[in-house]
Protein backbone atom coordinates (compact mmCIF):
# COMPACT_ATOMS: atom_id res chain seq x y z
CA UNK A 1 0.00 0.00 0.00
CA UNK A 2 1.52 3.53 -0.95
CA UNK A 3 1.76 5.98 1.70
CA UNK A 4 -0.69 8.26 -0.24
CA UNK A 5 -3.08 5.36 0.14
CA UNK A 6 -2.13 5.02 3.91
CA UNK A 7 -2.86 8.55 4.48
CA UNK A 8 -6.51 8.18 2.78
CA UNK A 9 -7.50 5.03 4.70
CA UNK A 10 -5.94 6.89 8.17
CA UNK A 11 -8.38 9.71 7.27
CA UNK A 12 -11.34 7.99 6.21
CA UNK A 13 -11.16 5.82 9.64
CA UNK A 14 -10.43 9.03 11.41
CA UNK A 15 -14.31 10.78 9.54
CA UNK A 16 -16.11 7.24 10.67
CA UNK A 17 -14.70 7.15 14.66
CA UNK A 18 -15.21 10.61 15.02
CA UNK A 19 -19.23 10.39 13.94
CA UNK A 20 -21.51 10.08 16.76
CA UNK A 21 -24.86 9.64 15.44
CA UNK A 22 -27.61 12.24 16.44
CA UNK A 23 -30.27 11.32 18.61
CA UNK A 24 -32.76 11.78 14.91
CA UNK A 25 -30.35 9.45 13.22
CA UNK A 26 -30.28 6.57 15.99
CA UNK A 27 -33.70 6.85 15.83
CA UNK A 28 -34.84 6.25 12.56
CA UNK A 29 -32.03 4.08 11.25
CA UNK A 30 -33.19 0.85 11.94
CA UNK A 31 -36.94 1.81 10.61
CA UNK A 32 -35.34 3.11 7.46
CA UNK A 33 -32.93 0.09 6.75
CA UNK A 34 -36.15 -2.41 6.81
CA UNK A 35 -38.70 -0.07 4.78
CA UNK A 36 -35.47 0.35 2.26
CA UNK A 37 -35.00 -3.48 1.90
CA UNK A 38 -38.62 -3.70 1.15
CA UNK A 39 -39.38 -0.83 -1.47
CA UNK A 40 -35.73 -2.06 -3.07
CA UNK A 41 -37.34 -5.70 -3.10
CA UNK A 42 -40.53 -4.62 -4.79
CA UNK A 43 -38.99 -2.99 -7.36
CA UNK A 44 -36.63 -5.55 -8.39
CA UNK A 45 -40.00 -8.10 -7.94
CA UNK A 46 -41.83 -5.93 -9.84
CA UNK A 47 -44.43 -6.01 -7.46
CA UNK A 48 -46.77 -2.69 -7.29
CA UNK A 49 -44.97 -0.20 -5.93
CA UNK A 50 -46.22 1.82 -2.73
CA UNK A 51 -46.12 5.56 -2.87
CA UNK A 52 -47.24 5.95 1.37
CA UNK A 53 -44.58 3.68 1.68
CA UNK A 54 -41.72 5.18 -0.46
CA UNK A 55 -42.54 8.46 0.86
CA UNK A 56 -42.70 7.71 4.36
CA UNK A 57 -39.39 6.43 4.35
CA UNK A 58 -37.68 9.68 2.42
CA UNK A 59 -39.57 11.86 5.37
CA UNK A 60 -37.42 9.95 8.00
CA UNK A 61 -34.49 10.76 5.94
CA UNK A 62 -35.46 14.23 5.86
CA UNK A 63 -35.64 14.56 9.29
CA UNK A 64 -32.34 13.16 9.49
CA UNK A 65 -31.26 15.86 7.00
CA UNK A 66 -32.88 18.63 8.79
CA UNK A 67 -31.50 17.78 12.12
CA UNK A 68 -28.35 18.53 10.87
CA UNK A 69 -29.11 21.57 8.11
CA UNK A 70 -30.83 23.50 11.73
CA UNK A 71 -27.97 23.99 13.49
CA UNK A 72 -26.80 27.59 14.67
CA UNK A 73 -23.16 26.79 12.83
CA UNK A 74 -22.62 26.03 9.31
CA UNK A 75 -23.54 22.94 8.43
CA UNK A 76 -21.26 19.51 7.97
CA UNK A 77 -22.10 17.78 5.06
CA UNK A 78 -18.88 15.25 5.56
CA UNK A 79 -20.74 14.24 9.31
CA UNK A 80 -24.14 13.96 7.90
CA UNK A 81 -23.18 11.92 4.85
CA UNK A 82 -21.22 9.72 6.51
CA UNK A 83 -24.11 9.26 8.75
CA UNK A 84 -25.81 8.15 5.91
CA UNK A 85 -23.22 5.72 4.47
CA UNK A 86 -23.57 3.70 7.67
CA UNK A 87 -27.19 3.29 7.20
CA UNK A 88 -26.66 1.09 3.56
CA UNK A 89 -27.88 -2.86 3.42
CA UNK A 90 -24.94 -5.00 4.89
CA UNK A 91 -23.71 -7.03 2.46
CA UNK A 92 -23.52 -3.53 0.06
CA UNK A 93 -26.77 -3.72 -1.84
CA UNK A 94 -25.35 -2.22 -5.77
CA UNK A 95 -25.84 1.09 -6.19
CA UNK A 96 -27.53 2.16 -2.68
CA UNK A 97 -26.58 5.51 -1.12
CA UNK A 98 -27.96 8.70 0.24
CA UNK A 99 -25.38 11.68 -0.37
CA UNK A 100 -26.42 15.43 0.42
CA UNK A 101 -24.93 17.68 -1.63
CA UNK A 102 -25.14 21.67 -1.65
CA UNK A 103 -26.94 23.00 -5.59
CA UNK A 104 -26.49 26.91 -5.16
CA UNK A 105 -27.55 29.69 -4.06
CA UNK A 106 -27.82 33.00 -1.45
CA UNK A 107 -28.64 31.25 0.88
CA UNK A 108 -27.86 27.59 -0.04
CA UNK A 109 -30.15 25.38 -1.50
CA UNK A 110 -29.51 21.52 -0.10
CA UNK A 111 -30.38 18.62 -1.94
CA UNK A 112 -30.48 15.02 -0.80
CA UNK A 113 -30.24 12.16 -3.40
CA UNK A 114 -31.40 9.11 -2.58
CA UNK A 115 -30.76 5.73 -3.97
CA UNK A 116 -32.19 2.45 -2.76
CA UNK A 117 -30.27 0.31 -5.66
CA UNK A 118 -29.33 -0.30 -8.98
CA UNK A 119 -32.27 -0.41 -11.20
CA UNK A 120 -34.36 2.67 -8.48
CA UNK A 121 -36.18 3.59 -7.06
CA UNK A 122 -34.41 7.21 -6.60
CA UNK A 123 -35.30 10.75 -5.61
CA UNK A 124 -34.07 14.19 -4.90
CA UNK A 125 -35.23 15.96 -2.02
CA UNK A 126 -34.95 19.61 -2.24
CA UNK A 127 -34.09 21.90 0.98
CA UNK A 128 -34.25 25.51 1.54
CA UNK A 129 -34.01 27.98 4.31
CA UNK A 130 -37.33 30.22 4.96
CA UNK A 131 -38.56 33.26 7.17
CA UNK A 132 -37.58 32.70 10.21
CA UNK A 133 -33.95 31.13 9.76
CA UNK A 134 -35.16 27.16 9.58
CA UNK A 135 -34.54 24.88 6.35
CA UNK A 136 -37.76 22.72 5.43
CA UNK A 137 -38.63 20.59 2.84
CA UNK A 138 -39.18 22.66 -0.47
CA UNK A 139 -39.83 20.11 -3.36
CA UNK A 140 -38.87 16.56 -4.36
CA UNK A 141 -38.41 14.74 -8.20
CA UNK A 142 -39.28 11.35 -7.88
CA UNK A 143 -41.70 8.49 -9.91
CA UNK A 144 -44.55 9.68 -8.24
CA UNK A 145 -44.74 13.19 -8.26
CA UNK A 146 -43.31 13.11 -12.40
CA UNK A 147 -44.67 10.41 -13.77
CA UNK A 148 -42.40 9.59 -16.31
CA UNK A 149 -39.65 10.32 -14.49
CA UNK A 150 -36.69 7.56 -15.32
CA UNK A 151 -35.50 7.00 -12.08
CA UNK A 152 -33.03 3.94 -12.47
CA UNK A 153 -30.02 5.89 -10.80
CA UNK A 154 -29.81 8.94 -9.93
CA UNK A 155 -26.89 11.63 -9.63
CA UNK A 156 -27.17 15.71 -9.31
CA UNK A 157 -24.61 17.79 -10.95
CA UNK A 158 -24.45 21.32 -9.70
CA UNK A 159 -24.48 24.56 -11.96
CA UNK A 160 -22.52 27.86 -11.46
CA UNK A 161 -25.84 30.19 -11.73
CA UNK A 162 -27.05 33.15 -9.68
CA UNK A 163 -29.99 31.26 -8.65
CA UNK A 164 -30.18 27.18 -7.66
CA UNK A 165 -29.86 25.68 -10.99
CA UNK A 166 -29.08 21.89 -11.21
CA UNK A 167 -28.94 18.88 -13.45
CA UNK A 168 -30.62 15.48 -12.80
CA UNK A 169 -28.91 12.53 -14.32
CA UNK A 170 -30.88 9.33 -14.10
CA UNK A 171 -30.04 6.30 -16.11
CA UNK A 172 -28.39 2.56 -16.76
CA UNK A 173 -25.30 1.89 -14.92
CA UNK A 174 -24.72 -1.45 -17.90
CA UNK A 175 -23.16 -1.13 -20.93
CA UNK A 176 -25.76 0.34 -22.62
CA UNK A 177 -24.86 3.39 -20.09
CA UNK A 178 -28.48 4.95 -21.00
CA UNK A 179 -29.23 8.12 -19.29
CA UNK A 180 -31.88 10.86 -19.13
CA UNK A 181 -30.78 14.12 -18.08
CA UNK A 182 -32.87 17.35 -16.99
CA UNK A 183 -32.16 20.68 -15.61
CA UNK A 184 -34.14 22.53 -13.09
CA UNK A 185 -34.20 26.05 -11.55
CA UNK A 186 -35.30 27.10 -8.53
CA UNK A 187 -36.37 30.47 -7.93
CA UNK A 188 -38.50 31.28 -4.47
CA UNK A 189 -40.38 28.37 -3.22
CA UNK A 190 -40.87 27.12 -7.10
CA UNK A 191 -39.14 24.36 -8.66
CA UNK A 192 -39.32 24.31 -12.34
CA UNK A 193 -38.01 22.66 -15.14
CA UNK A 194 -36.06 24.09 -17.71
CA UNK A 195 -34.84 21.39 -20.06
CA UNK A 196 -34.73 17.48 -20.51
CA UNK A 197 -33.64 14.66 -22.60
CA UNK A 198 -35.16 11.99 -24.00
CA UNK A 199 -33.27 8.78 -22.66
CA UNK A 200 -29.49 8.79 -24.46
CA UNK A 201 -27.62 5.30 -25.15
CA UNK A 202 -23.74 5.54 -24.67
CA UNK A 203 -24.32 8.97 -22.82
CA UNK A 204 -21.79 10.58 -20.55
CA UNK A 205 -20.87 14.17 -19.02
CA UNK A 206 -19.22 16.18 -17.16
CA UNK A 207 -19.24 19.94 -15.65
CA UNK A 208 -18.80 22.72 -17.92
CA UNK A 209 -19.03 26.53 -17.12
CA UNK A 210 -22.16 27.35 -16.42
CA UNK A 211 -23.62 24.40 -17.46
CA UNK A 212 -23.03 20.80 -19.16
CA UNK A 213 -21.40 19.12 -21.32
CA UNK A 214 -23.36 15.76 -23.08
CA UNK A 215 -21.64 13.17 -24.93
CA UNK A 216 -24.12 10.72 -26.49
CA UNK A 217 -24.32 7.72 -29.78
CA UNK A 218 -27.00 9.68 -31.82
CA UNK A 219 -27.11 6.86 -34.43
CA UNK A 220 -27.29 3.63 -34.28
CA UNK A 221 -29.20 0.14 -35.33
CA UNK A 222 -32.40 -0.57 -33.85
CA UNK A 223 -31.67 -4.22 -33.43
CA UNK A 224 -28.35 -3.39 -32.22
CA UNK A 225 -28.01 -0.22 -29.86
CA UNK A 226 -24.17 -0.91 -28.86
CA UNK A 227 -23.21 -0.74 -32.74
CA UNK A 228 -22.61 3.18 -32.62
CA UNK A 229 -22.47 4.69 -36.26
CA UNK A 230 -22.38 8.58 -35.07
CA UNK A 231 -21.31 10.28 -31.47
CA UNK A 232 -22.35 13.65 -30.68
CA UNK A 233 -21.22 16.36 -28.08
CA UNK A 234 -23.02 19.09 -27.18
CA UNK A 235 -22.54 21.83 -24.77
CA UNK A 236 -25.17 23.66 -22.39
CA UNK A 237 -25.13 26.86 -20.63
CA UNK A 238 -27.63 28.90 -18.68
CA UNK A 239 -27.51 32.38 -19.47
CA UNK A 240 -29.44 33.81 -16.72
CA UNK A 241 -32.85 33.14 -18.15
CA UNK A 242 -32.68 29.85 -20.47
CA UNK A 243 -30.61 26.92 -20.95
CA UNK A 244 -29.39 27.32 -24.06
CA UNK A 245 -26.97 24.73 -26.75
CA UNK A 246 -23.81 26.53 -27.89
CA UNK A 247 -22.14 23.69 -29.49
CA UNK A 248 -22.29 20.75 -30.84
CA UNK A 249 -20.62 18.29 -32.48
CA UNK A 250 -19.61 14.96 -34.30
CA UNK A 251 -16.98 12.93 -32.81
CA UNK A 252 -15.52 10.17 -34.57
CA UNK A 253 -17.83 6.78 -34.86
CA UNK A 254 -16.16 4.61 -31.82
CA UNK A 255 -14.51 1.28 -32.80
CA UNK A 256 -16.54 -1.96 -33.04
CA UNK A 257 -15.97 -4.86 -30.52
CA UNK A 258 -15.54 -7.86 -32.87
Amino acid sequence: MSILRSLRVCASFAVLTAVVPSPAFAQHEAEFKRLAAQIAADRRSGAEENASLFEYALSLLDRMVLNTLNVPAVPDLKIVNTQFALMTAQPPVVGQGYQVVRVGGVPPVYALVANFGVGGPSAVRIYRLVPGGNFRLLAHIDRFTQKDFFDDYLEVVPVEAPSPLFVTVAGRTDELKSGAFIAWKITGEKLEQVWSTDILTSSSYEPAPNGLLLTYCSDFPEDRPKACRKTTRERYSWDGKTWRRDEQATLPAPAQKN
